[in-house]
């Protein structure tokens, strides 16, 4: 046979400078398909670039200003404000997935094809920009939930949680499927999650301006426990409802949960292109990033982390 232009025949006896250069091309042949890096682990890498960048990026935006300037407007304005941000956050989503697909694939695709796109780079970039332009937004729907909570009247958190009710005149008398059941149950998750958050930034940055008083915290547990419990009761109710008028039984709750397992378990396989929770949050339309640059952002500028214990306790916080 024929290796990179060597003869070789079993019944040949070799010189030693003979077997030093046909097991070198042996080697060669073995790794030289092989990556340094699993295409999940390449993904992790621009992950972690991404969150970074974006991270100082957010260092230029002023949330003080921004407050100051929402709280300044009247309150059917970010009624409609509010309104606007939710839909421009669901497009926002289904835009930048496939932004950050494309990243993913550009990065890991086998070298052997022909490349037809743009490149790595300009991908980069544009997702970079994405996270950034997203985490803005959902910096001002923080800062728009922010102001109702500090409202006087509480009005317009009142008109923000009647949001929720909306739910059910748009999707209780309409005909369900149970691939539109499970698309709505992933929607309700991502939006619940996404509402938590909110809900923690909001409580961050109303502790920050009291001093860390406890006091404080007490008085906004009950307007923070109205906003939870109604979200839960409007999604219970919808859905006990459409499961009703479309004769669909409980039993196919569990057949979602099953499905979204066998997503995460189909990610853990050893060539996945994706790590452990990407499967998961694509199906129900959940990009993390924005929400992670935010988050990372409110809890730095927050808490002040000094000494040796609280970086530990930092570190051991992002392994756990």
């Amino acid at each position: 046979m024929q290796i990179f232009g060597l003869s070789v025949d079993r019944t040949m006896v070799y010189s030693r400078a003979q077997k030093v250069r046909l097991t070198f091309l042996l080697l060669l042949v073995c790794f030289r398909d092989r990556r340094v890096l699993q295409p999940a682990q390449v993904c992790d890498i621009l992950k972690g670039v991404i969150l970074v960048i974006c991270y100082f990026m957010m260092h230029y935006v002023d949330y003080s200003m921004m407050y100051h300037l929402i709280r300044g407007q009247s309150v059917i304005k970010l009624y409609i404000i509010y309104n606007m941000l939710e839909v421009a956050d669901r497009l926002f989503s289904s835009f930048g997935q496939d932004i950050l697909d494309a990243l993913y694939w550009t990065a890991t695709e086998p070298k052997e094809r022909k490349r037809a796109h743009i490149g790595v780079i300009p991908h980069f970039f544009m997702a970079v920009l994405y996270v950034f332009l997203h985490a803005i937004l959902i910096m001002v729907q923080a800062t728009t939930l922010n102001v109702a909570f500090n409202s006087h009247n509480k009005s317009l958190l009142t008109i923000m949680m009647s949001n929720n009710f909306v739910e059910i005149k748009g999707s209780v008398f309409k005909k369900f499927e149970k691939n539109n059941l499970f698309q709505m149950s992933n929607s309700d998750i991502k939006e619940r999650f996404t509402n938590y958050v909110l809900l923690l930034i909001v409580c961050l940055r109303n502790m920050e301006q009291f001093s860390w008083n406890p006091d404080h915290l007490w008085v906004l547990f009950p307007d923070v426990c109205m906003v939870v419990a109604s979200e839960i009761a409007v999604d219970i109710v919808k859905h006990a409802f459409i499961t009703k008028f479309n004769d669909i039984t409980a039993d196919v709750y569990s057949e979602y949960r099953a499905s979204l397992a066998f997503d995460l378990v189909s990610s853990r396989q050893k060539n996945a292109y994706t790590d452990y929770s990407d499967s998961v949050a694509r199906r129900m339309g959940f990009i993390p990033l924005p929400l992670a640059v935010l988050l990372i952002r409110v809890v730095t500028s927050s808490i002040k982390v000094q000494g040796i214990l609280s970086y530990a306790c930092v570190i051991l916080f992002y392994l756990g």
